[in-house]
């Protein structure tokens, strides 16, 4: 009896010994993301080591040393007040956990200081923890303004989308939406927000838009502000919103490239060309003399007319080789004998062939012409 009571004891022990660390777990995964520095105050020169936990996985992070900040108010100048050029990034794991080294750099506005985390792509997501840099001037933060102190309530978004004209290179434009709550004493009365564009490692340029109405103590409001971007302009794009100094929200926005202005200037490249060439020819037509264009018209028939030395005669059916020759003609002349070659009227080659040789009686001889 006295063994089966002891299990349940043993039980009960671990399970309250266990139980800080189950709070400590689920605090911290309440409280989101968290950052841990290696030392607390280092000088110029040296290194720590940043290690974080309760960031989503495989996310991208830039860890920046930042003046005139505390983990309350944030970074008061945004990342014009941190040290941007010895600033690390680094990729949390499957856990959302990540541990790199960070040199320490004097940032460029007075301490106090801290390690500032944030997302560079996808949900914003930041935190901060306290540093010292050894040797760095330290000056009081800027008083609060005794009006009403705005925080985001909400995740931004970005509505509307691309038209046609945007696809052949027209502004392309959306609007930032969030929702800010007035945690201050006294209300808030049409505020300035700015908002800013920034593409790749160029810095956002701020642009002041008012908001037209008043924000109580304690209440919220909806937020809606245009962003427009320059024509023709695609690529990946970080838009920003800052109130009071603060940087209050980020958002990534996607815009596709302009494939119609591509297809505009392969079609003049085609079109332009092809009519050029039919002009120039309809201009060559045009001034092309006409004799030449005579002479290239279609060719003319001509009647075939034979000499008339030349007479083709048919041999009749029916009649005698005596009788054929009688009826040809006397004196006929062949084109290829000369009227003294002809064999036909030749003297003396009417009668019988006889012997022409040196030797006749009839053919004088040489020493008889001598």
């Amino acid at each position: 009896m006295s063994g089966k009571v002891r299990i349940p004891a043993l039980v009960a022990v671990l399970a309250l010994l266990l139980l800080p660390f189950a709070g400590a777990t689920s605090a911290a995964a309440a409280g989101g993301p968290s950052v841990k520095l290696s030392k607390s105050q280092a000088g110029t020169g040296g290194s720590i080591t940043v290690s974080g936990s309760g960031w989503r996985p495989h996310a991208l992070l830039m860890m920046l040393v930042c003046g005139q900040a505390t983990p309350a108010r944030g970074v008061i100048g945004g990342t014009n007040s941190c040290a941007n050029a010895d600033g690390r990034a680094v990729t949390t794991d499957a856990k959302g956990v990540f541990s790199k080294k960070l040199p320490v750099s004097e940032p460029p506005v007075p301490c106090p200081c801290v390690v500032h985390v944030a997302t560079v792509t996808g949900a914003s997501a930041s935190a901060d923890t306290v540093f010292q840099v050894a040797g760095h001037a330290v000056e009081p933060l800027p008083a609060e303004p005794s009006a009403g102190r705005l925080s985001v309530l909400s995740d931004t978004r970005l509505d509307g989308s691309s038209g046609l004209l945007t696809w052949f290179g027209a502004p392309p434009s959306r609007t930032l939406v969030f929702t800010v709550g007035n945690a201050g004493s006294s209300p808030v009365k049409n505020p300035v927000f700015q908002v800013g564009t920034s593409h790749g490692v160029f810095a956002p340029q701020w642009d002041d838009q008012q908001y037209s109405g008043t924000i109580a103590p304690g209440g919220k409001a909806e937020i809606k502000l245009p962003v427009e971007l320059s024509a023709g302009a695609h690529g990946d794009y970080t838009v920003s919103m800052k109130y009071g100094g603060r940087v209050l929200a980020e958002q990534p926005w996607g815009v596709g490239r302009p494939w119609g202005v591509t297809l505009f200037w392969v079609l003049v490249c085609v079109v332009v060309p092809a009519a050029v060439f039919r002009i120039g020819m309809a201009v060559v037509d045009r001034l092309r003399p006409r004799k030449a264009a005579r002479s290239m018209g279609p060719p003319r028939h001509r009647a075939l007319h034979m000499p008339a030395q030349v007479t083709l005669r048919m041999p009749k059916l029916g009649r005698t080789a005596a009788s054929q020759e009688a009826a040809a003609p006397a004196t006929s002349t062949l084109p290829w004998f000369t009227p003294d070659s002809d064999p036909g009227t030749a003297a003396g080659r009417l009668s019988a062939p006889h012997d022409d040789s040196p030797t006749s009686p009839t053919t004088p001889t040489r020493k008889g012409l001598t």
